[in-house]
């Protein structure tokens, strides 16, 4: 069976999206609707921007974002899912391609989701840390230990989990990680502390759009970050959305439950290769690749 992944935040890349522009018509006209429906030219900054113009929350997750959706969209009916799901502002791409969400709403709300994470971490000053080399239940146990917010946030692959929070408490909580064992506990280059509940703000902010917008039966099924399980109820899915910004991304137990599901094709849709090697760390015995556009045009 074939899943489809989404990637998330840091795939941005300058010069990304380019190359479908310059070669499918389709993609150039959603482009132009793109910056229609966001009021200024994403394009120019996607094209031709320097990194540091891609790193700004509100242009880096509708970018990643349309890379990912046109290029699904172009794939036609060479795009054939058995199942989806998207790693963070990923699984909006998700729930767009596998036709949940209408291209004009998913852009809307992940520019909405953009927006208010960026006024929360202006709030607050906070941040993020990568943990390498320990297992996920001593992350958690020396997390719950630290005086302060500090919490697990991605469950990215065996031995690297990603926690967020308070600068103060990440910098004790990776002092007591390397003192543990770990291999590296290094503080990311991040705006704030995403998948925490110093997202609190920005969830009740973007609550009220997800429910005030219209989502249909996805083709297939979704498994999403907060549950890591099968979706398919429209409420259920609003739900997770919802909750997703304040609880981790259960990536590790995302996948494996795909492929317990019957998933042996993982194909990456997007800018990068970030999660077809956290699919490979996962599970080594199945297949792993990109979308291209080879043939799709």
């Amino acid at each position: 069976m074939n899943a489809y992944i989404f990637p998330g935040q840091g795939a941005q890349f300058s010069g990304m999206g380019l190359d479908l522009y310059q070669q499918s018509s389709k993609a150039k006209q959603l482009f132009k609707i793109a910056n229609d429906i966001l009021g200024f030219s994403i394009t120019d900054i996607m094209f031709e921007g320097s990194v540091e113009d891609l790193k700004q929350t509100k242009v880096t997750q509708p970018a990643i974002f349309l890379h990912s959706v046109i290029l699904a969209k172009i794939l036609g009916e060479n795009f054939k899912p058995d199942m989806v799901a998207g790693h963070s502002l990923g699984e909006f791409s998700a729930l767009v391609s596998a036709g949940s969400l209408s291209f004009q709403d998913g852009l809307e709300l992940v520019y909405k989701r953009a927006i208010a994470m960026q006024k929360a971490c202006e709030l607050r000053p906070s941040t993020m840390a990568a943990v390498l080399g320990l297992e996920d239940n001593i992350v958690e146990n020396i997390c719950a230990q630290i005086d302060g917010v500090v919490v697990a946030a991605n469950y990215n692959c065996p031995g690297q989990l990603v926690i967020s929070g308070e600068i103060n408490a990440i910098d004790l909580a990776c002092e007591s990680l390397k003192n543990a064992g770990a291999r590296r506990a290094l503080v990311l280059p991040v705006g704030g502390a995403f998948h925490s509940p110093m997202m609190e703000p920005a969830r009740e902010e973007l609550e009220k759009a997800i429910l005030n917008t219209g989502f249909k039966k996805p083709d297939c099924p979704i498994y999403q970050n907060v549950t890591a399980n099968a979706v398919t109820n429209e409420d259920d899915i609003k739900s997770n959305l919802i909750l997703q910004l304040t609880a981790p991304v259960r990536w590790t137990q995302t996948i494996q439950h795909m492929i317990q599901d019957g998933a042996s094709v993982f194909t990456e849709v997007g800018p990068g290769k970030v999660l077809q090697g956290l699919v490979r760390k996962i599970n080594r015995d199945v297949e792993t690749n990109a979308a291209t556009l080879e043939n799709h045009i």
